[in-house]
């Protein structure tokens, strides 16, 4: 019999080592193996300082993330890439919220990396290094149990046209561009975007955005299927208000439900389909016989 006991137990300490090692692994694309030394690396970007990043959650379920450098269109300092980190382990902490909108001060999205950390970390390993960090922070934000829209105004060019592809939707007002410059910098995306990208519009779409540098505008980007749709206002609030109302579509009822298909649509879109399925499966275990489905058998009983 012990020796029975032992191997299950053994068994059982497997399976659990395993799962976590896999929650992490899920956290993380990067790690110790990979040469990824978070730590060194977050150091060596906050010396390029300049920016933030800000986040307010509001009542409602929805948190607006604003990129805020507008003497530099927004573009990311070292600095700002570790406030997003911090902002994206916030937002992975708040259970109560459904929705994200990410959008940029005043009157442009973003236009990528501040060229001052460029240049001074032209080196392969420092730039890898960089790519990683921001690979793990968009792919974490992807994967976040909200709704999340990119409102892009003005300019959203190279690692700005990145960080919209790691959000479920992209609107655009009236004059704004999505543009992935990458070719023209003699580079390719590397904060995930390109990958993102092939799974938004497909592989031949991708090709030509990237291999072309082609600026996508409102009209473009609808008919490649990059956005979703073009706002009516231009102006900063109006523009805010509009996203708002629009996500709100897909916001509205218990954050529990609105959490639980976010992650289903995560899981099919990232899993082989049975572990998706298996997923799935374990997501409607949290919500079949919940508050908001009691309350719905109770509204309608009878099936017309």
């Amino acid at each position: 019999v012990f020796p029975e006991m032992g191997l299950a137990l053994w068994k059982s300490f497997v399976q659990i080592t395993m799962k976590r090692m896999l929650q992490q692994r899920r956290l993380s694309l990067y790690n110790g193996a990979h040469g990824y030394e978070e730590e060194l690396i977050k150091k060596k970007l906050q010396q390029f300082s300049g920016g933030s990043i800000n986040l307010s959650k509001e009542d409602n379920g929805i948190a607006i993330l604003t990129l805020n450098n507008p003497k530099l269109m927004n573009a990311f300092t070292g600095t700002m890439m570790v406030e997003l980190q911090e902002k994206v382990t916030e937002l992975e902490n708040w259970k109560d919220g459904k929705g994200l909108i990410i959008h940029g001060a005043g009157s442009t999205f973003c236009s990528g990396s501040d060229l001052n950390v460029v240049k001074e970390i032209a080196n392969s390993q420092d730039g890898m290094n960089m790519c990683m960090f921001m690979q793990n922070t968009l792919t974490r934000l992807m994967r976040l149990p909200l709704i999340s829209v990119a409102l892009v105004q003005g300019k959203a060019f190279g690692g700005g046209a990145e960080l919209t592809t790691a959000c479920d939707f992209r609107l655009m007002t009236p004059g704004s561009e999505i543009r992935f410059v990458h070719k023209r910098m003699g580079l390719v995306p590397g904060w995930g975007g390109g990958a993102r990208l092939v799974r938004i519009v497909g592989s031949g779409a991708a090709l030509q955005l990237l291999a072309g540098a082609a600026r996508a505008d409102p009209e473009r980007a609808l008919a490649l299927g990059l956005a979703e749709l073009t706002l009516a206002s231009a102006d900063e609030a109006a523009a805010l208000g509009e996203a708002r109302a629009w996500l709100s579509q897909y916001t509205d009822g218990p954050a529990a439900v609105v959490r639980a298909v976010k992650k289903v649509v995560t899981a099919g879109r990232e899993l082989p389909l049975e572990d998706a399925l298996r997923t799935e499966k374990d997501i409607f275990g949290t919500v079949w016989g919940g508050p908001a489905n009691l309350q719905a058998l109770v509204r309608r009983p009878k099936h017309k």
